[in-house]
């Protein structure tokens, strides 16, 4: 829940918050398209309503006691003195220059802290939030909020260095008035929480009054948040032969999302790893899970009914935030995104085929999980994890599902099941499992242990994360590579996706966009939709109008929200009529999040693409009256008050947006370009420099400053600038274009011949960079003929 990541989200534009090679995995992908047809036809019939544990567990009374006391059971919880872990016995906890004391009286809990005024105030404890490792608590507010404290108790025993409060962002202090603030959005159950921590959530935000009416059938992630309303399969345990198939459905026995492992795993003769017969087909089960065990945003608020996860949720691609460039866990992603690369999950492997799903245990101790589909005499071996028998380096979990802690003390382990590759920490700077417990030697050691083990094969395997490193960087050849991946069906869906948001236009891109458009998984057309923002509109209206009808919401309203941003001229004759729809469950997508500032972004993004000024004037103001934290509005605004001619009142919002923030490079090099349209010229310099200053990860605020320098005469310094730039981002083409042009106003031929070639290797279609290329070498055979 307190994750830092979320503070500058985009819902859904893009995702936020806060889970074997040889398959045939375009059945599976083909049986998740055919799902989310039946799903929808599902949902046209009347719904079943919820009935609670209890009754459920008066037939499954031996799920039903497997599930008391697990992590779904104990999600959520009134305080009392059963629920509540931590000592309320007086103890105090300074951060930031706050003291929290915690105490008790009457039976109540409280804990005196900063408000969101910054005044200490006693609060007191209505909800504890999880068990272990860690507890959280939520306080009520005004307008049916639940903030969590920012101050946890480790519930680990004293040994493990638990058994204490500690604040959830040490190395940080966040003032009242912060989004981040425990009593700011982004700590807020209601938004970030409640849907995972309860069954039958309806959030309720009344957004005329900003407020919350928010219920639930059980307070706990109980069995319906999983199987769906139970009032049919009552009906038909009841009356199974007499039941309403068209409510209660025979085949599924009335529940909504049939989640039944079908199948068995058995090793076939000789064979050192299990397979299931018959094959996965689907991933009810795993998009069940993965509506809470996923970094993803909301699009429709409804109890599961067995739709696929991106018919009600948009979850995030292999991000450079969240991931390292190989896929690895970077930021709290919960297990979706990293199982979805894992062998295990192209295998077949179901969530359940490692977890009991009522108690949430593995099926077994630790290893033993793994050696139930591995033969021990292959894998638990020396000659195969070479390390001493019992040792650390022998576990499966050690080498293949590193952790890394997340708030604070809680240990995730990273889902895609990979193959360690130090050989990649030298490449690309990826972690790699060795590191874990060979913290003292480097990554060129573990790499030559692996040799002398493996070969030189596995060095020479080429790993995607060498490719997505190289899109993330703009390396020369980086998009045709990234298409050709984007293309590859043998790679992990959610692999390709990623490859697509990194490409830049071209022909091969193009067609790499054209036939992603037509996969069977919905999460690489979506990502196609994405990619196409990058082309021209004609090409962009013929890949969106395609998408309008895809049967997964998600798409359809990407799809619609690509449309809607070209401008109405260029559409063709049915164009509107087919928008309609699927613009219109964009906006309900907006409804949904109707209480962040990204959702009123985006509706201005729409309202501006009609040029319908006053629309997007409004819903920008409204975002920043629900976020005065949130940059992109001031941004966005002062864009508004730009195409109005009001430069004035353009630039009054961007110095206000730096007044309420502070420093943001955002803000700064906007100021600076509103101030070049207003010809202040030496002021402008400065804002970009400082943009520059504060961000020099972003490529563009140093073209910015490095242009301004050359308008104002200073081409020298200008150069140095761009270069110092262009050396961090070396694929970044208007580094490239600008570097060359001014080499050669210069006169330096030499070093504006190597930029140009440069910038063709990385555009090998772009028309202007062979130009300028010609014509440098042109000039330089002239010169030489002289």
């Amino acid at each position: 829940m307190s994750s830092r990541g979320a503070r500058l989200a985009l819902i859904p534009a893009i995702a936020v918050i806060a889970g074997c090679g040889d398959r045939a995995e375009t059945s599976r992908a083909e049986a998740k398209r055919s799902a989310s047809e039946s799903a929808g036809r599902r949902a046209a019939t009347a719904a079943p309503s919820f009935v609670g544990a209890e009754l459920c567990g008066s037939c499954h009374t031996r799920e039903l006691e497997s599930w008391r006391g697990s992590h779904h059971a104990l999600a959520m919880q009134a305080a009392t003195e059963r629920s509540v872990l931590g000592k309320f016995d007086g103890a105090k906890l300074t951060q930031g220059g706050v003291t929290t004391r915690f105490f008790s009286r009457d039976g109540r809990f409280f804990a005196h802290s900063d408000g969101p005024d910054g005044v200490l105030r006693d609060y007191e404890i209505a909800y504890t939030f999880g068990v272990e490792p860690l507890q959280q608590y939520l306080i009520a507010f005004p307008g049916g909020r639940l903030q969590a404290l920012g101050v946890a108790w480790d519930s680990r025993s004293a040994s493990e260095g638990g058994q204490r409060w500690f604040h959830l962002y040490p190395d940080e202090v966040i003032p009242h008035g912060d989004a981040l603030h425990w009593t700011g959005p982004n700590q807020n159950w209601n938004f970030m929480c409640a849907e995972c921590h309860s069954t039958n959530l309806q959030k309720n935000y009344v957004a005329r009054e900003s407020r919350y009416e928010t219920r639930w059938s059980e307070i706990n992630v109980a069995c319906e948040a999983c199987h769906g309303a139970g009032s049919a399969h009552v009906a038909w345990a009841r009356e199974p032969a007499s039941a309403d198939a068209s409510t209660s459905g025979s085949a599924n026995r009335g529940l909504g999302v049939d989640l039944r492992s079908r199948g068995r795993w058995h090793f076939e003769e000789g064979a050192p790893i299990a397979k299931r017969t018959p094959p996965a087909v689907g991933d009810a089960q795993l998009d069940t899970c993965a509506r809470c065990h996923s970094r993803r945003s909301l699009l429709r608020e409804e109890p599961p009914r067995g739709q696929p996860l991106l018919d009600t949720h948009r979850p995030a691609l292999l991000d450079e935030r969240l991931y390292f460039a190989d896929g690895q866990i970077r930021e709290e992603v919960y297990e979706w995104g990293s199982f979805l690369q894992s062998r295990m999950y192209a295998a077949g492997v179901l969530c359940s085929d490692c977890h009991e799903p009522h108690s949430l245990a593995l099926r077994a101790d630790s290893d033993q999980t793994c050696l139930a589909c591995h033969r021990t005499e292959a894998f638990a071996q020396p000659d195969h994890h070479h390390h001493e028998p019992s040792s650390p380096g022998a576990s499966c979990v050690a080498c293949h599902m590193s952790a890394r802690s997340y708030m604070g003390v809680d240990a995730r382990r990273d889902h895609s099941f990979r193959v360690p590759r130090p050989d990649l920490t030298e490449k690309i700077g990826v972690p790699n499992a060795c590191a874990d417990c060979h913290a003292d030697r480097s990554a060129a050691w573990a790499s030559a242990a692996v040799e002398r083990w493996h070969g030189t094969a596995r060095r020479a395997s080429a790993h995607y994360g060498e490719i997505l490193y190289a899109g993330r960087r703009s390396l020369p050849g980086a998009s045709r590579a990234l298409a050709d991946l984007a293309e590859d069906r043998a790679m992990p869906a959610i692999v390709r996706a990623s490859a697509l948001r990194l490409m830049r236009p071209g022909s091969r891109e193009a067609d790499a966009l054209r036939g992603s458009l037509r996969d069977p998984e919905a999460i690489v057309r979506l990502a196609a939709l994405e990619a196409a923002e990058s082309v021209e509109p004609a090409l962009r209206i013929s890949l969106a109008r395609a998408l309008l009808g895809d049967p997964v919401r998600a798409v359809r309203i990407e799809a619609a929200r690509s449309l809607a941003l070209i401008p109405a001229a260029l559409w063709e004759p049915g164009d509107a009529a087919k928008l309609e729809g699927p613009r219109a469950e964009y906006r309900a997508a907006q409804a949904a999040n109707a209480e962040r500032p990204e959702a009123h972004l985006n509706l201005a993004s729409l309202a501006l693409a009609s040029r319908d000024f006053d629309a997007a004037r409004s819903e920008l103001e409204r975002a920043l009256e629900l976020g005065p934290w949130f940059v992109p509005a001031y941004v966005n605004l002062a864009d508004v008050y730009r195409a109005l001619g009001r430069e004035a009142e353009a630039e009054s919002v961007l110095r206000g947006g730096l007044a309420r923030v502070g420093e943001s490079a955002e803000l700064r090099h906007a100021l600076g370009l509103a101030l070049v349209r207003a010809r202040r010229s030496d002021e402008a310099r400065a804002e970009l420099a400082r943009a520059s200053e504060l961000a020099p990860e972003i490529s563009r605020y140093a073209y910015a400053y490095g242009v301004a320098l050359h308008s104002a005469g200073a081409a020298q310094r200008a150069r140095a600038v761009l270069e110092e730039a262009q050396r961090r981002h070396p694929g970044d083409p208007d580094l490239l274009a600008a570097l060359a042009t001014m080499s050669r106003d210069a006169g330096d031929l030499e070093a504006a011949l190597a930029y140009a070639v440069a910038l063709t290797e990385l555009l090998p279609d772009d028309l202007g960079a062979q130009r300028l290329l010609a014509e440098l070498r042109s000039r330089a055979d002239s010169g030489s003929a002289e």
